[in-house]
């Protein structure tokens, strides 16, 4: 078990914040991710833009989520570790009273569930529940391996597999609005957390089914969203090699 207090420390003036340019040697780039793009697919165009550096995150956000991404450039790559140990913070909406296969709006619904019944007192009630360590399995429809395969490609062909649970902390699961069917909540919460399972884990709690339909990480340790660059313009302000020896 990796502790804090064996964690390599992370150097304050690595991090690098809009609208400071990094330096592709060594640098910790706080990015604002867009919906859509993976996470490789960020980390691909920055490498891409700085010359083919070494470039590697500290922390997934799945294509649909937003938020903070932490790319580390360089000599920072050795930090990965450190910096994925630290706690998340999400906000988020969920649907109440359908599943979908991935556990969000990424595929349709495929089944519904009642949920007039649930009140709003059932629902802080619930989310209790989930405070604390508590065991969570992965959605079927992530990048997790077992036996050497990624348990997406096996959704997509179709088949399921044993996923094996893991243990993580949910420092606090807060609901912040509801309309309806759809809740806004916020949830701080340990390295290696699916907000995917923790709606999908809720439905049930409530005899009913949810979804993720939004999700955006707003912090990772004392890091904030709002400090990171956007990706565009990111690579619109900040030289490339190629731009630094033609000028």
């Amino acid at each position: 078990m990796v502790t804090a207090a064996s964690q390599r420390p992370i150097p304050p003036d690595i991090v690098v914040r809009a609208p400071d340019c990094p330096n592709p040697a060594q640098a910790a780039l706080l990015i604002d991710k867009p919906n859509g793009p993976t996470s490789h697919d960020v980390v691909h165009r920055v490498r891409r833009h700085f010359g083919g550096c070494k470039t590697g995150h500290a922390g997934t956000l799945d294509p649909l989520a937003t938020g903070l991404l932490v790319l580390l450039l360089g000599r920072a790559t050795k930090l990965q570790d450190a910096f994925m140990h630290l706690g998340k913070t999400y906000r988020g909406t969920l649907r109440l009273g359908a599943t979908t296969p991935t556990y969000d709006r990424e595929q349709p619904e495929d089944a519904t569930y009642p949920w007039q019944h649930i009140s709003d007192s059932d629902l802080k009630a619930a989310t209790a529940q989930f405070k604390g360590t508590i065991t969570q399995r992965p959605p079927m429809y992530s990048a997790v391996r077992v036996k050497g395969e990624r348990l997406y490609k096996k959704a997509r062909r179709g088949e399921t597999a044993v996923r094996p649970p893991r243990h993580v902390t949910i420092d606090t699961f807060d609901i912040l609005h509801r309309e309806g069917r759809d809740v806004t909540f916020e949830v701080v919460c340990s390295k290696g957390t699916y907000i995917r399972s923790l709606a999908d884990d809720l439905g049930r709690a409530l005899d009913s089914g949810a979804y993720l339909t939004a999700l955006r990480r707003t912090h990772i340790g004392s890091y904030a969203v709002d400090t990171a660059w956007s990706l565009d313009a990111l690579l619109r302000t900040c030289p490339s090699p190629s731009t630094d020896s033609s000028s």
